[in-house]
């Protein structure tokens, strides 16, 4: 991050992200540790309670903090020592307890689950806010007719209806994995030095100190990444899906296309050189976002096969990596919020653009009513040769066929892109149902 932070990431994030907040979650793990043994009769209930009452950011030197972590490898070390200090300071007995049976590992991982557990929330906000104007982008053009395109090429119509509904059907299907996958993402790390547990940390402590942070409880996973792999995977996928909403938009942005544009605003997309252009500034922050996340995925995913109960590393590369996935996800997110409200889409070029062809893009239509007297093989070969005879005398494709000896019904009608846009309309109506009934569910009313 640095002078590009309003480009690529969110500011919200950023502010879950604060070191002050980092480090306060890995103190509310050591707090939550000292009251769970304190309840189980393991440490004195007076020592928890100054434990707790130290266990706050204000009361660590982050400088030396920051200083110190390349001498201990990782936060926690240094912080440990920083609050034992602190509540030696306040009850030399109780500074005996801080601590007691667990090891770095478990409070850096569980401090780390805590962000995710945040950032989730933050990821869902998001997703329900972009989930909400692609519905209403859907809704709105469920009729508008435009040309659907297959390896980059004009091939039949569709709506742009659907187009904003296959949108939102990805979008959702990445976010519900990600969902259904939290009980088994958010959950503690606690189990000593090698993953074995201790008198001081037993079962019924790891589930007593899960319980009061929110997490759930299961057995420990060290050196098992497969929670950190699968949320960062998952992160990939929704990126992906974001990457791909607008890359759709970059292109139909083209000048030779100008089906859609991003939003105006004051001194947005214009060019250094070129007085006229209207460049896809938004798009280009959330594919470039897109583009990065597979690879810091990559790492994690080839980071999972950690040596025997603590890796020497790879654990280490996790920490920023996970940041930056998360970082650049949610970036893409907010951006891909302000791309679709303020969408601007001109239904009368969609519709002058499908008329580019000379009627060869209703060249399936024709083939399709002359299969039932010719056969389908016969129709495609029957079809092709009128193609190419429309192209090369440069006349429209109904003028070609209506000089055919086969009966071909209302030309007109076969013609008309509205008759040949499939069952456009029953898929938008069956992914939006199903979508708006998700967020109503989720107390977000269309």
């Amino acid at each position: 991050m640095g002078l590009y932070d309003s480009l690529f990431y969110s500011d919200d994030f950023k502010k879950l992200k604060a070191e002050e907040l980092v480090i306060q979650r890995m103190l509310t793990v050591e707090a939550a540790l000292a009251e769970a043994q304190a309840e189980e009769g393991i440490i004195p209930t007076d020592a928890a309670e100054v434990i707790v009452g130290c266990s706050n950011v204000n009361f660590i030197d982050l400088p030396r903090l920051k200083a110190d972590v390349q001498l201990g490898g990782n936060l926690a070390i240094p912080l440990v020592k920083q609050l034992i200090r602190t509540v030696k300071n306040n009850d030399f007995e109780a500074s005996k307890y801080v601590h007691l049976g667990a090891t770095s590992q478990d409070i850096v991982d569980t401090g780390l689950v805590l962000g995710m557990k945040e950032t989730f929330e933050l990821l869902e906000s998001l997703v329900d806010r972009l989930a909400v104007a692609l519905v209403t982008l859907s809704r709105k053009h469920k009729t508008t007719l435009m040309i659907g395109r297959t390896l980059q090429q004009q091939a039949k119509p569709i709506t742009f209806g659907l187009k904003s509904a296959y949108w939102l059907q990805g979008l959702m299907e990445a976010f519900d994995s990600l969902k259904g996958n939290q009980s088994t993402i958010l959950k503690v790390q606690l189990a000593g030095a090698v993953g074995s547990g201790n008198r001081f940390v037993n079962t019924n402590v790891r589930s007593l100190v899960a319980e009061k942070l929110g997490l759930s409880s299961a057995a420990p996973w060290q050196s098992n990444r497969t929670s950190i792999a699968t949320w960062a995977a998952s992160l990939g996928v929704l990126a992906g899906v974001l990457g791909k909403i607008a890359k759709d938009i970059t292109l139909l942005m083209q000048v030779e296309v100008a089906e859609v544009f991003e939003g105006v605003a004051s001194g947005k997309g214009g060019s250094s050189t070129m007085p006229h252009k209207r460049n896809p500034v938004t798009c280009s922050a959330i594919v470039a976002n897109a583009h990065r996340v597979p690879h810091l995925v990559a790492s994690v995913l080839t980071g999972m096969s950690q040596e025997h109960e603590r890796s020497a590393g790879l654990w280490h590369a996790e920490w920023e990596t996970l940041d930056s996935i998360e970082a650049l996800t949610t970036g893409a997110l907010e951006k891909c919020i302000d791309l679709i409200e303020n969408l601007e889409v001109d239904e009368e070029r969609m519709r002058f653009n499908l008329e580019l062809t000379n009627g060869l893009i209703y060249a399936e239509n024709v083939s399709f009513l002359l299969s039932a007297q010719i056969g389908k093989g016969n129709a495609h070969d029957w079809v092709q040769k009128a193609c190419k005879e429309a192209i090369a005398t440069n006349r429209h494709l109904k003028e070609v066929v209506a000089q055919s000896e086969y009966d071909l019904g209302d030309l007109d009608a076969l013609f008309d892109p509205k008759n040949s846009i499939g069952t456009s309309h029953e898929l938008n109506e069956e992914i939006l149902a199903q979508h708006e009934h998700q967020l109503q569910a989720d107390g977000h009313p269309e």
